[in-house]
């Protein structure tokens, strides 16, 4: 077999893979003797059809076979030789592919990049450190609290956290508008549920007022039809229902499973989530830190091949998500290059850093982070042994669990400050940079 590599860009390959003639007939005859085995033509017993008719009637089918075979075989065989690391599947292309001769074809191709992993002293990380303050327990139990709030109807003009139950015609032009009636729906106000002036036309009005309210649509309206126009809202009230905060007992703690009694053991059990949200939240900023820090000190080439099938991965996950009719090849390729970019680098550099440290899963932190993971469930004992009985999970669990030992091994050499905060500015989601 005669093999020749060039180099046509920074990670495309073409290579030419020459397959001696004799290979080919010997992969031919070798079907040829298989079909004759068990071949039943007329006239003949199974086994003893002679191989000049087994070659007149299968002979086309064994050799196209036997190409398409030699092919995939070559073609693993030279990249060993050659010592290259492919990315995606070939580009096959047939220079010769005449009967009685060598096979010669093109096989174009991408190769993962090769690349050292530095710059680690160049990265800057600052580390949170926060506590569950008693105050910021007393502000999570307000929340949950009224995350759970019931409405009682109330006979007085309507305010703000309110529920109104309201009918309402929305007209355009003097012109009743798709989607701008409803009749018996309930509104909070000021939840922005509407768009802006509709629920601060509503404060004071009484249950059984009509109301007729001139607004304008924002011109960023997601009816493209309706952006920026006027229209006319008349609504009417059928009641107002002010907002009653459950009580703090049984009844309340009972909803959330916890099976310790009284204030104290829910305050106990609220602050041990509160921790581990604190804990997991500090450690999602540092590890985005060590990864931009990593992006920004290892700019790489990415294989087309490798992009694009995270780009049709995410169109999978985004169909699965948002549902809908819409099949993942019609939604454009663009919503999910840029992301898919990031984490196909961030795939390569984190791998490379593994391999340059001979970093491997650390199995007493894979059991921590279990134990972790079970500890918000009643039952923390069987969702552990659960873990440790489902092979899939582990390796995910394992995954993350490297990815760790990757943060950690970066931070040993980047330059790290430590700051105070308060348990809300920990927990607060980094904003994404806005767009220009």
């Amino acid at each position: 077999m005669q093999v020749s590599v060039e180099n046509t860009s920074a990670l495309e390959r073409r290579m030419t893979i020459g397959v001696p003639a004799e290979r080919i007939e010997t992969e031919v005859n070798k079907r040829l003797q298989q079909t004759a085995r068990k071949a039943k033509i007329p006239g003949f017993r199974p086994g003893k059809v002679p191989m000049s008719v087994i070659r007149q009637r299968y002979e086309d089918g064994a050799r196209q076979e036997a190409l398409g075979d030699l092919i995939q075989a070559t073609f693993y065989e030279a990249v060993v030789e050659q010592k290259l690391n492919p990315a995606g599947a070939p580009a096959v292309e047939p220079k010769t592919f005449e009967k009685g001769k060598d096979l010669e074809y093109i096989a174009t191709f991408e190769v993962f990049p090769e690349f050292t992993v530095a710059g680690f002293d160049s990265i800057a990380v600052e580390r949170l450190s926060a506590d569950v303050a008693d105050a910021d327990l007393d502000n999570m139990l307000e929340i949950l609290r009224k995350q759970n709030v019931r409405f009682e109807v109330a006979d007085r003009a309507a305010q703000n956290e309110d529920q109104l139950n309201i009918d309402f015609v929305g007209k355009v032009d003097g012109e009743v508008f798709a989607g701008g009636s409803a009749t018996g729906t309930q509104l909070v106000l000021g939840s922005g549920r509407m768009i802006p002036g509709f629920e601060d036309g509503l404060v004071g009005a009484k249950a059984g007022e009509e109301r007729v309210l001139n607004l304008t649509f924002p011109e960023d309206y997601q009816n493209l039809e309706l952006a920026g126009k006027a229209a006319e809202f008349t609504v009417t009230v059928n009641t107002v229902s002010e907002p009653k905060l459950p009580e703090l007992n049984e009844e309340f703690f009972k909803q959330f499973g916890i099976k310790e009694t009284g204030i104290d053991g829910f305050r106990t059990e609220v602050r041990k989530n509160m921790e581990r949200e604190l804990r997991q939240a500090i450690k999602s900023k540092v590890k985005n830190q060590v990864m931009d820090g990593l992006l920004a000190a290892n700019p790489i080439e990415v294989p087309k091949a490798l992009l694009e099938n995270e780009v049709n991965r995410m169109r999978v996950q985004a169909v699965q998500q948002f549902g809908g009719n819409i099949k993942p090849d019609q939604l454009p390729a663009e919503l999910f290059e840029e992301q898919a970019k990031r984490r196909v680098e961030l795939g390569l550099i984190v791998a490379e850093v593994v391999k340059q440290f001979d970093l491997k899963p650390d199995d007493t932190r894979v059991r921590e982070m279990i134990q972790e993971m079970a500890s918000a469930y009643q039952e923390p004992e069987q969702v552990v042994a659960w873990y440790y009985k489902n092979e899939q999970q582990m390796n995910e669990v394992r995954s993350v669990v490297l990815e760790e030992q990757v943060v950690d091994t970066v931070l040993q050499k980047a330059s790290v400050t430590e700051k105070s905060v308060s348990y809300e500015e920990a927990v607060k989601p980094v904003e994404a940079p806005q767009a220009d």
